[in-house]
């Protein structure tokens, strides 16, 4: 497929997609249909890099789909000067699209594969201000002494779905915080935008989806009697 191909296949996703999705804001069309989402999928599935739906990634994770990373950008209203947490780098097209809207982005990665696309992704289109951090980002220990992931975030967006919010991760948000998160068990999953305001917070449900849940978390022990 040509530059061009690829560029009228991305108009159309924003106004056969996106648009339909009820993702209206014009600062997220306008980011969306100028970032080539092509360029940050495998070789093997570019040709479908704008089709509605997730795309198959290596280490059997996949893409969020155009609109789920629509309405998170939606939702998030970032101003450019705010520091992002996200769990789920993939191929870091997302996380292109956020450091492009904020002032840092952090982006914990738990495969060692999707972390090497992400990076080189980044750097491909010149994206300085985001870091990808190898690690469990639900292993509460591991996330305590990483570094990049010492608090003071401003944002969150949670890209694996979750039947709750970790505490341990919570815990690296500034008191007047917002988060993304994909909430619930397939196959209902709820993408929910959550506003914190000091010890209160409120809760708005987007849409719901479907989405492959988190890898990684603590096992529960089981007591034999």
């Amino acid at each position: 497929m040509t530059a061009a191909t690829f560029e009228q296949a991305r108009h159309n996703m924003v106004e056969n997609q996106i648009r339909c999705g009820k993702v209206l804001d014009p600062d997220t069309l306008d980011l969306i249909e100028s970032m080539p989402r092509e360029n940050f999928v495998p070789e093997e599935v570019r040709s479908i890099a704008y089709m509605e739906g997730r795309l198959p990634l290596p280490c059997n994770q996949e893409m969020l789909s155009p609109l789920q990373e629509a309405h998170i950008l939606q939702a998030l209203q970032l101003k450019g000067d705010e520091r992002v947490l996200e769990i789920g780098t993939g191929t870091g097209f997302l996380t292109a699209m956020l450091a492009m809207q904020a002032r840092e982005v952090v982006s914990c990665e738990i495969h060692d594969e999707l972390a090497d696309m992400a990076e080189k992704n980044l750097a491909g289109h010149g994206i300085t201000n985001a870091t990808v951090v190898r690690i469990n980002a639900m292993d509460a220990a591991a996330v305590s002494s990483a570094p990049a992931l010492q608090g003071g975030f401003d944002a969150m967006v949670l890209g694996v779905a979750l039947k709750e919010i970790p505490e341990h991760l919570l815990k690296l948000l500034n008191a007047q915080a917002q988060i993304v998160a994909f909430l619930g068990e397939n196959p209902v999953v709820t993408i929910v935008h959550i506003m914190r305001q000091g010890m209160t917070q409120k809760t708005i449900k987007l849409i719901e989806t479907l989405l492959q849940s988190a890898e990684g978390l603590p096992q529960k022990r089981e007591f034999i009697f």
